[in-house]
């Protein structure tokens, strides 16, 4: 048969197609339990010997669970949710163990990048929406990584490895106005270079909320180039997201404005000497950009002509220079030793306003100081104690030792020094005895620490005002993991403690609580078990389960209890997938009651989402699936405070039917 491509995709035809419908449409269940994970420890390990609570997702299991957005993957993941509610109402928020906040509890990073960034410390402010178009794989560490990657590793870290060997075009449509294209292409040259490059453009009209005036679109784009030479490789990527209208610093309005943007660039090479002793230096710069403004008070509210809108329109910068090397001694004993240097700055903090006062320099709100329109000041002088830069350092080692055929030590220490702010020791332990081929036992120990972000220290607005005395928060966890594994299944069971030491929260300047600062104020404690399992049914399906439940109350209104459940049926070339999402009911009771008769306080009873995805192999080359995320359309909200009644709403049913061709 003969087969054609666009002239635009020519160049990049490669004979050497790694992934076919085949892999693409068939997950076995050999396949779902038969991964290699090296996040946890950077070195090769299986879920028998990681020395971590982790999970990982390879692209079939992706494709399965009918998932857009990378960071939908957390409500999968014991210990772990992702809802609608930061500041910037669609963008996701993380529930990590029991605490759910915006400051960056959780690493998130791109093939090893860090997209958190300085400013806010939040790696999905910036870049909301990864779409898994482009993604081969994702691996989760639940609990602290300090010990490898430094700050944000507090709570979890989530890496995203995105396509290397691929030729594949994507092409989606779907309700809502829905529709996505995507094109991965890798072409081996000659003279040894490798080329992989990977896109993609997403975008809907969104769907309605309050009283059907207001939608939540996303625009979404995506750009990777990588190259490899011998034992070098170079990747750049970018990312640009728009969220508009919605919810935005806590107001819903038609004309809100939400762009985010991520440009990086990752340079490394690889040196070898004697086979059992490797190197890896890698330059990372990263350079986020958001522009960003919300309804705060309305044209009536404020009995003025026009609403008023403000926010952020910022830019900051990371540069790293890391340089790590593993020492195979013998198979008993493996040593890991790094080094990286940091500079992290907050290069323009202007804002982003549709009222501005040119004599005073500040945002103020009267008819005479409205601008015609939303627009950015720049030099804004009340935010100019944003604009600074932090310099960081840190060193770290790790030995793998295996005692014997049934006893194996992780051990590891990194220091890191942010110039200025803080130092801190971020050590792990971690003893693992195989009892018998299939029952192993873990006690894993480990802290970790997140650096108060720019925001946090030299914030001064109307609402907030800096404290730049701030200390890094700190985490102690300890964890005691039951792993299983048979032939026709597997489970993990965690029982964990965390300790939280030195955690930063808001607390009033003022008797009238109109302003208010951060400090060290807080500390807690927070236990629960998690639990996964696979199940191996027969031939042609299996099943795959979550749960988690916390002993403690969420720190911030959150799912005490949660879990998910996905079931796989193969019957020839079409494969079916059912998942659904189970959460616990929230109720929030205000202190005080606003003297309002409609209001009502948050309640939100529990309940499950369910998803499916029917796939369908037409030949070797191409496949089409039918997935569907929230079937029967269930209306439910996620909690913020800084919301009049607490309510985000969430998304409702979504369906896409999607096309694939390999060449």
């Amino acid at each position: 048969m003969k087969k054609t491509v666009p002239l635009i995709f020519i160049s990049f035809y490669n004979l050497n197609v790694i992934a076919s419908q085949e892999e693409l449409f068939e997950l076995s269940f050999e396949e779902l339990l038969d991964v290699n994970i090296t996040l946890a420890t950077k070195t090769v390990e299986t879920p028998t010997t990681v020395p971590s609570s982790t999970t990982v997702f390879n692209r079939q299991h992706i494709q399965l669970l009918g998932v857009a957005n990378v960071y939908e993957l957390m409500n999968f993941v014991p210990g772990m949710q992702s809802t609608r509610g930061d500041w910037v109402g669609a963008v996701p928020k993380e529930h990590a163990r029991g605490i759910y906040l915006d400051s960056g509890n959780v690493l998130v990073m791109l093939n090893g990048q860090r997209l958190n960034d300085a400013s806010f410390g939040k790696a999905s402010v910036y870049a909301p929406f990864i779409p898994i178009e482009v993604v081969d794989r994702v691996e989760f560490i639940r609990g602290p990584g300090s010990a490898l990657y430094g700050s944000n590793a507090f709570l979890g870290v989530m890496n995203i490895v995105t396509k290397k060997n691929d030729n594949q075009l994507m092409a989606a449509v779907g309700n809502n106005g829905m529709y996505q294209a995507a094109f991965s292409a890798h072409h081996a040259f000659e003279n040894g270079l490798t080329l992989q490059a990977n896109t993609s453009l997403y975008r809907d009209d969104g769907q309605k909320y309050f009283d059907s005036e207001i939608r939540d679109p996303i625009d979404g784009r995506f750009v990777e180039v990588e190259l490899n030479w011998r034992n070098w490789r170079l990747a750049v990527h970018n990312t640009e997201t728009r969220l508009n209208e919605f919810i935005n610093l806590s107001g819903e309005s038609s004309d809100n404005e939400h762009t985010s943007r991520n440009l990086g660039l990752q340079l490394e090479v690889h040196s070898t000497w004697q086979d059992s002793i490797k190197n890896t230096t890698r330059l990372d710069f990263i350079k986020h950009d958001i522009k960003n403004a919300g309804l705060i008070a309305s044209a009536e509210e404020l009995q003025l002509a026009n609403d008023f809108f403000v926010g952020p329109r910022w830019q900051s910068r990371d540069i790293t220079l890391n340089s790590e090397t593993i020492y195979e001694y013998n198979e008993a004993l493996n040593i890991i030793i790094g080094a990286e240097y940091s500079w992290e700055e907050q290069s323009r903090a202007d804002v982003y306003t549709n009222y501005y006062n040119p004599q005073t320099g500040e945002v103020f709100v009267d008819e005479p100081y409205y601008l015609g329109g939303i627009q950015v000041i720049n030099n804004y002088q009340p935010f100019k104690s944003l604009e600074a830069d932090f310099d960081s350092y840190a060193v770290y080692s790790q030995v793998k030792y295996t005692l014997s055929d049934s006893v194996t030590v992780f051990t590891g220490l990194r220091y890191d020094n942010v110039i200025d702010i803080d130092r801190k020791l971020s050590p792990r332990l971690a003893v693992i005895y195989q009892f018998n081929p299939i029952h192993t036992f873990k006690l894993q120990y480990g802290e970790a620490f997140r650096v108060p972000v720019s925001n946090e220290l030299n914030s001064n607005d109307e609402v907030t005002l800096g404290n730049p005395e701030l200390k890094a928060e700190y985490l102690k966890t300890t964890e005691l993991v039951w792993h299983a594994k048979d032939n026709n299944w597997q489970f993990d069971l965690v029982i964990f403690d965390n300790e939280l030491e030195d955690f930063i929260n808001l607390i009033p300047v003022d008797e009238a609580q109109s302003r208010f600062t951060f400090d060290n104020v807080f500390e807690t404690s927070m236990q629960g078990y998690e639990f996964s399992g696979t199940l191996h049914i027969n031939e042609t399906a299996w099943l795959s389960a979550t749960f988690t439940q916390y002993i403690d109350l969420p720190f911030n209104p959150s799912y005490k209890k949660f879990g998910s459940v996905v079931f796989n049926y193969t019957q020839g070339d079409i494969q079916y997938s059912l998942n659904g999402i189970w959460r616990d009911g929230v109720i929030v009771v205000p202190e005080v009651f606003p003297d309002d008769p409609e209001f009502s306080s948050y309640n939100q009873p529990s309940h499950w989402l369910l998803g499916a995805t029917v796939s369908w192999k037409v030949d070797s080359e191409q496949g089409v699936a039918l997935q569907v995320q929230n079937i029967f359309d269930k209306s439910t909200d996620a909690f913020d405070p800084r919301r009049y009644d607490g309510r985000v709403p969430q998304r409702g049913r979504q369906i896409r039917l999607r096309y694939t061709y390999e060449f």
